[in-house]
């Protein structure tokens, strides 16, 4: 049998119009101080269908009636009150402006005091109704519940415009109760904000959560920075409760996700430096991507789809997302298309070594810029193989921008990495080879382009925390190469952010530095992941040392010893200025390079490199050379 819900929109029509019958009839009474006569009376009775009619009408027209009671609000409340200042006005109208000579004018012109009557007990008998309906709401979520139905109890860690939305909107939730909150900023403490109470301060957190036998801590700061993240998540271990955080302010901007779908704390929310804002030139880098079409090679990969998902907001006439791994085109043509309805996206299964099947590519897009992701990258895999790594790092990248130029791009940015300075890996080597044909072609004035360096990004597939991650929930042990190694980190969006600021700067080879905050030791790192997991080190996960990989450093740089760098008018990024290279030479060793990794020759490639004056002194090991196949 159905359940009866007395708060249907027929329900509330219903409740309505016995408002307006009622308000109207006081009205009268309260005018007449008492039953009022027979010429009221049959006023009163000519114009109650008309104006029940009106009012049941315009407040249809204006939507009131699909406002849901129970979550009744300030601008509900304005909607009601214009709604019915429609049919008011009206009725003022005709009371001043009808012919009082006219026959009928006793009839149709209400007095004003009968008016105003109306319209104040319509609005307080309406919204009494609406807020006596919330009231109920609110009382019956706050009831105590059965221990198999009892629900979540929350602090809120911040009493500031992110916890009072966060707050609002969790009050739609029958599973979760707000208890109060907590904040650093003394004045609120003792306050009421939107009903819930701030318990205290962040000292007080473990008697807070004790007394009031909190479930989850929330860290409703949308701004909060690592150190904050840090102290709040080492409090939250040491009381113990579970310590949630806020999505992203861009996950809630974009509409990916709502600002209640807090997450646990992750080691990326730790890492880095502070999230930085940048809105602030997005309309400056919009300007440069705006009609455009665009190409992204390796857009399978971590910064090839972000690039992709970012250059959209830019309203692009259209993107082509370039890689050669079938699949990862596939899952992002979905998401893009998605997303994107309306986006123009054309998506390429093609390899960038191949200028055949590259240039048929350019001719049918006819990209005007070109951003360069695709690469190999993982360093101990490149020691084993070399000439791989020359011919998708180097001649990969010589093919596109041989079709960059026959096909008169306006624009071309390489991305790099740290690895390239001062290499001691194979794929550094032939990563900073990558960077000084940009410069050598940018430097001939043919094809404005420009280099993006950077270090680790966060989450990449195939770098140290999915790692990480994987081994801790595997038991462990966790493996580190070295007790001493240090590494940049910064997440992908922001690097990806950063890279189209320097893709709009760039036209000369500059080469741009991102700021990729303090390093941090990757030992460091792995104690951090094993405690926000729940596990305790030494006994639960163990870290295992097993020596740094062929071609791996203690630390990576981003500024090499003879470079200069110079800030740009982005406040994250630095500009190293464009070297003199003597391109042809540059040209010549690329050849032979090629040529060395076309005839699969590992120890040519290794001299060829080190002739290059890149800092490359690493020498040919025939051990690590790459297994035969079976």
């Amino acid at each position: 049998m159905r359940r009866f819900d007395p708060y249907t929109r027929t329900n509330q029509l219903i409740v309505d119009a016995g408002i307006f019958v009622v308000s109207f009839a006081a009205a009268y009474m309260i005018r007449f101080e008492g039953p009022p006569g027979w010429t009221a009376a049959k006023q009163f009775l000519l114009w109650l269908p008309y104006l029940l009619l009106g009012r049941l009408w315009v407040n249809s027209e204006f939507g009131i009636y699909r406002h849901i009671w129970k979550y009744v609000s300030l601008s509900d409340a304005i909607s009601v009150g214009r709604a019915l200042s429609v049919v008011t006005a009206v009725l003022v109208a005709l009371r001043l402006f009808y012919p009082g000579s006219v026959v009928h004018a006793r009839w149709v012109r209400l007095p004003l005091s009968v008016i105003a009557l109306e319209f104040m007990l319509s609005l307080m008998g309406t919204l009494g109704a609406r807020a006596l309906r919330r009231i109920l709401y609110e009382r019956g979520r706050k009831s105590p519940l059965s221990p198999d139905k009892g629900r979540k109890r929350v602090i809120l860690y911040g009493a500031g415009r992110a916890g009072i939305l966060l707050l609002k909107e969790l009050n739609s939730h029958s599973d979760v109760e707000v208890v109060g909150f907590v904040d650093d900023d003394s004045k609120k403490v003792g306050t009421v904000i939107s009903g819930a109470k701030v318990l205290g301060g962040g000292n007080a957190l473990a008697q807070i959560v004790r007394r009031s036998q909190i479930d989850e801590v929330v860290i409703s700061i949308a701004t909060a920075g690592r150190k904050l993240l840090s102290q709040i998540a080492a409090q939250c271990e040491e009381i113990p409760v579970a310590a949630k955080i806020l999505p992203s302010l861009r996950e809630i901007v974009e509409g990916r996700v709502s600002i209640s779908h807090f997450r646990e704390i992750r080691i990326e929310d730790l890492l880095g430096r502070d999230s930085f804002e940048v809105t602030a030139f997005d309309e400056q880098v919009r300007e440069v991507y705006a009609g455009k079409r665009i190409l992204v090679t390796g857009a399978g990969g971590s910064i090839g789809s972000e690039l992709a998902r970012q250059l959209l907001l830019f309203n692009p006439a259209s993107i082509a997302i370039l890689d050669k791994d079938e699949n990862s085109i596939y899952e992002l043509d979905q998401e893009l298309s998605f997303r994107f309805p309306d986006a123009r996206i054309d998506s390429q299964i093609a390899d960038v070594r191949h200028r055949n099947r590259l240039m048929e590519v350019f001719r049918g897009f006819k990209p005007q810029v070109v951003f360069h992701a695709a690469a190999h990258k993982h360093v101990p895999l490149m020691e084993k193989h070399p000439c791989e790594a020359v011919a998708n790092n180097v001649f990969g990248t010589k093919t596109l921008l041989d079709a960059c130029l026959e096909h008169n791009v306006e624009r071309f940015v390489f991305i790099s990495t740290d690895k390239a300075v001062n290499p001691l890996s194979v794929m550094g080597a032939t990563k900073r080879v990558g960077e000084m044909l940009v410069q050598a072609i940018a430097n001939g004035g043919s094809l404005p382009a420009a280099c993006v360096r950077f270090g680790n990004v966060m989450d990449s597939r195939g770098s140290v925390i999915p790692l990480f991650r994987k081994q801790i929930a595997e038991g462990g042990p966790i493996t580190v190469t070295h007790p001493e190694v240090v590494r940049f980190f910064m997440t992908i969006p922001e690097a990806v952010r950063l890279v189209s600021c320097a893709g709009a700067l760039g036209r000369h080879g500059e080469i741009f530095v991102l700021d990729m905050g303090n390093p941090r030791k990757i030992l460091e790192l792995a104690h951090e992941m094993v405690q926000l997991s729940g596990n305790e080190l030494g006994k639960d996960i163990e870290i295992r040392i097993t020596g740094l990989r062929p071609g791996e450093k203690l630390a990576e740089e981003l500024v090499g010893p003879d470079e200069n760098a110079r800030p740009t008018r982005f406040e994250q990024l630095s500009v190293l200025a464009p070297c003199a290279l003597d391109a042809e030479n540059v040209f010549e060793n690329v050849t032979r390079l090629m040529n060395a990794a076309q005839e699969n020759d590992r120890k040519q490639v290794y001299q060829v490199l080190k002739g290059m004056g890149i800092g490359f002194s690493q020498a040919y090991d025939d051990n690590t050379k790459a297994l035969p196949s079976n």
